[in-house]
């Protein structure tokens, strides 16, 4: 029997992740499809790293692969002789003979075998590699109100499609996803068996759904919490106030205590985004001292007035705190 180096067909290490092995197909996938390659060798390499793929992606068989030992590709082996007794009771011909077996075809036999699919004799290798259909991602934009309620958005998209001789023609498809309450920037949602056809009884790929939220003109968004600018006049942030704050689930109102300063950040508790294991983030109102855009003549002789009576002098203040760092 010849070996086949599997990972070096996908360009991967044996310690790969199963991740590592899925986008390293997806991209050579891509690159070789015989719709897409103008390389002469490129339907050959397309078999090639399918027939890798279909192997590397189970764990069953990338573990029996694993146990055959490393050769130099196209050299011919002989499996252990732990094989040679699995390969008899699969094959049910009390010889232990490799000879014209197809690595491919023992490997997807064997995990027939043990799946409880029975054994067969060697000429009951499957006709052609199961290919999985390709995984596809797409942006979900959502509006923060939605997000935080939960919503059914409507997805139209324009997808590859391939057809048994491998040709691809672009198909419209409408999609209806539930976008779960608390659903974040950047999350993935996924929708099995709703991505690209799989060939040969191949499984249909994925679509995976990125959360994207829309930008709101309160709102500033932290994973689960909000943050929200608190704008105050002079004088609230001087004697403090009681300011009625919007959140998405109805307004508060929140006490702002004296002598404020501006960039202080309060926190409202649970007013953020729902958390998917249950709770919510928080809502922080961020201070900004606003100044008025004009004085009448009476407020300016009361800001005099302030200024003579005031013994505070901010500048000071970046001097004692240069000096308290030495």
């Amino acid at each position: 029997m010849k070996y086949k180096d599997y990972y070096a067909a996908l360009g991967v290490g044996r310690t790969d992740s199963h991740d590592d092995i899925k986008k390293a197909y997806r991209k050579l996938a891509r690159k070789y499809h015989p719709d897409v390659s103008k390389d002469p060798a490129g339907e050959e390499k397309f078999k090639e790293i399918a027939e890798a793929y279909q192997t590397l992606k189970d764990p069953e068989k990338r573990a029996a692969y694993d146990q055959l030992g490393s050769y130099q590709p196209g050299q011919e082996f002989e499996p252990s002789r732990d094989w040679g007794n699995e390969f008899n009771t699969q094959f049910n011909d009390g010889n232990a003979s490799f000879e014209g077996i197809d690595l491919s075809d023992l490997l997807a036999s064997l995990a027939r075998h043990r799946q409880g699919g029975g054994g067969g004799g060697r000429g009951s290798a499957q006709a052609g590699f199961q290919i999985p259909g390709e995984d596809y991602e797409v942006a979900a934009k959502v509006n923060l109100e939605d997000a935080f309620h939960g919503t059914q958005v409507a997805l139209d998209l324009s997808m590859p499609v391939y057809d048994e001789q491998g040709r691809m023609r672009r198909e419209n498809r409408s999609f209806q996803a539930r976008i779960p309450k608390g659903a974040t920037e950047g999350q993935r949602l996924r929708l099995r068996g709703q991505g690209g056809k799989g060939h040969n009884g191949g499984r249909d790929g994925d679509l995976y759904l990125t959360i994207k939220l829309n930008p709101h003109p309160l709102y500033r968004v932290d994973g689960h919490d909000l943050y929200i600018d608190l704008l105050l006049s002079p004088w609230e942030a001087a004697l403090g106030a009681t300011i009625e704050v919007p959140t998405l689930a109805g307004p508060v109102n929140l006490k702002v205590a004296a002598a404020i300063n501006s960039g202080q950040q309060l926190r409202l508790g649970k007013r953020g985004l729902p958390k998917p294991g249950g709770g919510e983030g928080d809502l922080f109102a961020v201070v900004k001292i606003v100044m008025p855009p004009a004085f009448s003549e009476r407020e300016i002789a009361l800001f005099k007035q302030l200024a003579e009576a005031s013994t505070f002098k901010p500048r000071g203040l970046i001097k004692t705190e240069a000096a308290n760092a030495i």
